[in-house]
């Protein structure tokens, strides 16, 4: 059917975000060419999801070839690379953890993570963390904070207890015996990167033990080595029941998982869980290829550095504070994080935003460099300190 002129200029997309004033065309290393003509440095890594960047030969070659082999199967049939990408996101993770389950998002993933929990314990309440957002899906929806101004849901499909950040006693008062769950991020991301103790991560570990409840990390944001470690849970030196991740899993390519130890493997029965697209071949085969070239490449040892450098030195122009954990920061500034994030814009720096007004989130590849750091601290302390 032909458009008309009219038709022609309204976009086929549902208007519900907020987009950048421009396109973006192609992407290589950490960096992204935009429809305006420009280049720009990818400090946002497409909300945490490019851990390898962009056209990394790695994933190319990857996909290509499983792409050839099978491009698609669902979980009737067992699939080799399936298999493979379980043991190896296994090894990569936290020890304790020996059973994965593939789906398609984070949001899923949380899903599931609960479902799993109340299957487990039998009991009907969730304890859940102020300032966490862990989807935008009924339960998950239902423990992320402020979700009455997030989501459209009439009511909690289950009652959620919150506690204040770092309240070690109020958690040990709310995760008692009729607790399904804890869930939250080690280091929370739409909240501004805003990395949770580790005496109330401990803390959570051993009140989840006593009072018999699930302990879920939600690392959909900050997995991957975007902390420095495989996992926050290796960062911590502490490990959840279960553990959830997607962004960037498979580098790129939808993709996310549930990772439960034994414990809560036991529970589960055929038919308790199902996904038709998750754990699909050309999904897996990227997941496995990312552990192995975080690994391979050393990129951790970097991350840790490079962040030491950024929260060091990034205190600079209009940036008060730097936040968070990794290459999941938050820098708080004078100005309102948006005026700051234009600023970059013209600088040809790409960042986020937060759900706090006065933080620019950096998200960057894994395989970010030195000279990209000296570029964001010029473009920095170039920008106004007016607030």
């Amino acid at each position: 059917m032909e458009d008309s002129p009219r038709r022609a200029q309204v976009s086929a997309l549902l208007d519900v975000y907020e987009t950048l004033p421009f396109s973006i065309e192609s992407g290589a290393g950490v960096h992204l060419r935009a429809s305006d003509g420009r280049e720009y440095l990818d400090f946002y890594g497409g909300h945490a999801v490019a851990v390898l960047g962009y056209g990394h030969p790695a994933l190319v070659e990857a996909l290509r070839e499983q792409a050839q082999t099978l491009f698609f199967q669902s979980n009737l049939a067992p699939v080799a690379v399936r298999e493979r990408a379980a043991r190896t996101l296994l090894e990569f993770g936290p020890p304790g953890m020996t059973r994965v389950f593939f789906v398609n998002s984070g949001a899923e993933a949380n899903e599931n993570a609960l479902r799993l929990a109340f299957r487990r314990t039998r009991r009907a309440r969730v304890v859940a963390v102020r300032g966490a957002f862990h989807g935008r899906t009924g339960a998950a929806g239902a423990v992320t904070d402020q979700n009455d101004r997030w989501y459209a849901f009439p009511q909690a499909p289950f009652p959620v207890t919150f506690v204040e950040r770092d309240d070690c006693e109020a958690l040990r008062r709310e995760v008692r015996e009729d607790a399904a769950a804890l869930i939250l991020e080690p280091v929370q991301g739409v909240a501004g990167a805003v990395a949770l103790s580790a005496q109330f991560l401990q803390t959570a570990r051993e009140a989840c033990s006593a009072a018999g409840a699930t302990l879920i990390f939600d690392e959909v944001q900050c997995g991957m080595g975007r902390t420095g470690f495989p996992f926050a849970a290796q960062a911590y030196g502490v490990t959840p029941d279960i553990l959830t991740v997607g962004k960037g899993l498979a580098g790129g390519f939808p993709a996310a998982a549930v990772l439960v130890n034994d414990w809560v493997a036991a529970c589960v029965e055929r038919g308790d869980l199902g996904t038709t697209f998750g754990g699909g071949p050309m999904a897996c085969a990227l997941v496995d290829t990312v552990c192995r070239t975080i690994a391979r490449e050393r990129l951790l040892p970097r991350v840790r550095r490079l962040s030491e450098r950024m929260i060091r030195e990034c205190v600079t122009g209009p940036v008060e504070a730097v936040q968070g954990m990794g290459f999941l920061l938050g820098l708080r500034t004078r100005p309102a994080a948006k005026a700051v994030l234009g600023g970059l814009r013209a600088r040809g720096i790409l960042a986020g935003g937060s759900r706090d007004p006065h933080v620019v989130r950096l998200l960057p590849p894994l395989i970010l460099e030195d000279a990209h750091v000296d570029r964001l601290l010029e473009a920095l302390k170039g920008l106004s300190t007016d607030g």
